[in-house]
C-alpha cells in the first residue's frame, strides 16, 4: 500500500513507447506474411522491398533506442 502520488521513472515510458512500435510492426506484419504470395504474384518483388524498407526504419529506431540507452535499466 502506497500513496497514489508515487512516481514512476521515466524509463518505465521508454519502455512502453518501444513496446507499442513493435506491437505497432507486428499488427502490420501478419496481414502482410498472410497474403505475401497474392502479393509477389500481382506486383513482382515492389511488395517485398516495401517491408525491407519499413522494417529498416523499424530496425534504425530500435538500434537508436538500443544506443541511446534507453533499453538500460
Amino acid at each position: 500500500v502506497g500513496t497514489a502520488r508515487e512516481r514512476i521513472p521515466i524509463k518505465f515510458y521508454l519502455v512502453c513507447m518501444i513496446f507499442i512500435l513493435l506491437d505497432v510492426d507486428a499488427a502490420f506484419l501478419y496481414p502482410w506474411a498472410l497474403h505475401f504470395k497474392e502479393l509477389v504474384a500481382t506486383g513482382g518483388l515492389f511488395p517485398l522491398g516495401e517491408m525491407a524498407v519499413f522494417m529498416t526504419i523499424l530496425g534504425a529506431g530500435f538500434v537508436y533506442a538500443w544506443k541511446s540507452g534507453a533499453l538500460d535499466w
